[in-house]
């Protein structure tokens, strides 16, 4: 048996391979999970009693059960963790946009994050964000933070609605940073319709903006559709993308940069 010990990156890893089969099976015994995981089972309880402090799972007498999929497709608490070589390699091709004393506009999902703790060794740049959380990974930093407000929702630890759409349209920022929740065919979709109308109310508050999409959330929709990639003036993705998604945006006139993750 593999020794069950390991770095933060890789029992994180772990943990994630956990959440991804939970989630595709609904239920799960522990002690399979073990089994397909090699690790004992003493060390599966460690790991499912941290996926369960973290609303990630639900750990029952002897199973593991997962929460239903529309919590799991909006919930940040799912996201943040998956993808993560992608969203940092991402992140790092976003920097190249930032010059020195820009005002920065920055979307609220998960893929921004690698970026806002990027920005947070620059100086001389304007943050304006509607996301609880990149304002939180920003404090103690040289950056000047402006968070946007309106309705709060949990689910997403950020703030969305016509409060935050009339805010923006006072604002004027040399660059937005916009993440997409699902993209198909060039097409734009989000669960929440308020966010929908926000991202979209971004690209008119910006001189240029910037798709960040890692490769899971092409080839997907969601409930509401608002545009497609054709307001954006670039797309930044991982090589995983699937090449006939990368077509559909070429199609509409869009540049887009694929990075490599690190392995």
């Amino acid at each position: 048996m593999r020794p069950s010990r390991g770095s933060e990156a890789e029992v994180e890893e772990r943990r994630q391979a956990v959440l991804r089969q939970v989630a595709e099976e609904g239920e799960v015994r522990i002690a399979d999970l073990a089994e397909r995981l090699h690790v004992s089972v003493m060390t599966m309880h460690r790991d499912l009693d941290n996926l369960n402090e973290r609303q990630l799972i639900r750990k029952g007498r002897g199973v593991a059960t997962s929460f239903s999929n529309v919590t799991m497709e909006s919930a940040l608490r799912f996201r943040e963790h998956s993808n993560m070589p992608a969203k940092a390699a991402i992140a790092d091709a976003l920097v190249d946009e930032i010059a020195p004393g820009s005002t920065v506009l920055i979307d609220c999902g998960s893929t921004l994050f690698p970026l806002a703790r990027r920005i947070a060794g620059m100086d001389g740049i304007r943050v304006i964000t509607n996301s609880l959380r990149i304002t939180y990974l920003l404090s103690g930093s040289p950056a000047e933070v402006t968070l946007l407000g309106d309705r709060f929702y949990e689910d997403f630890e950020s703030c969305a609605g016509p409060q935050t759409r009339r805010q923006l349209e006072h604002i004027r920022a040399n660059v937005a940073f916009v993440t997409a929740t699902s993209v198909s065919a060039g097409r734009l979709f989000h669960p929440v319709r308020e966010y929908a109308d926000n991202k979209e109310a971004y690209l008119q508050a910006a001189d240029r903006a910037v798709l960040a999409v890692d490769h899971s959330k092409f080839g997907r929709t969601a409930t509401y559709a608002y545009g497609d990639v054709s307001g954006y003036d670039l797309l930044v993705t991982d090589t995983a993308t699937p090449e006939e998604e990368l077509r559909s945006v070429r199609d509409l006139g869009v540049e887009i940069r694929a990075v490599e993750p690190e392995s």
